[in-house]
């Protein structure tokens, strides 16, 4: 008897479950810090402004360091010969390096600039 309403209550109720096998544990241990519209504001070494925002940013485990980022825009200004130029930056992918200073961008990176100049390349390292 007790079988029986232990086996009732099974078969009445709904059970939602995933089988390990479908579970990438690789893509969960490797993206644990995922981020939707994120956002960069800081200075260079020579206190000139920039800003990074990218659709969205992950960080490994492994390598908190560095931070990801997909569909990367931003604008960063620098001093040339005492003008002040914007340069707006747009790429394909792109990794924030907070110990070394660096964003290096990947695919389709365009930056137009404020005085006309205008770059395009399939890789821009830029060191802040």
């Amino acid at each position: 008897m007790v079988a029986a309403l232990v086996a009732g209550s099974l078969f009445t109720k709904q059970i939602l479950w995933t089988p390990i096998s479908a579970i990438n544990m690789t893509d969960i241990v490797s993206n644990q810090f995922k981020m939707s519209g994120a956002s960069f504001v800081g200075t260079d070494k020579t206190g000139s402004p920039f800003k990074l925002r990218a659709k969205t940013g992950y960080q490994e485990y492994d390598n908190p360091d560095i931070i990801f980022l997909d569909s990367v825009s931003g604008t960063i200004n620098r001093n040339s010969n005492g003008v002040t130029i914007t340069d707006n930056i747009t790429a394909r992918t792109g990794q924030y390096d907070r110990t070394k200073k660096t964003i290096t961008l990947n695919g389709n990176v365009r930056v137009d600039s404020s005085n006309g100049d205008k770059l395009r390349t399939d890789e821009l390292v830029i060191r802040l």
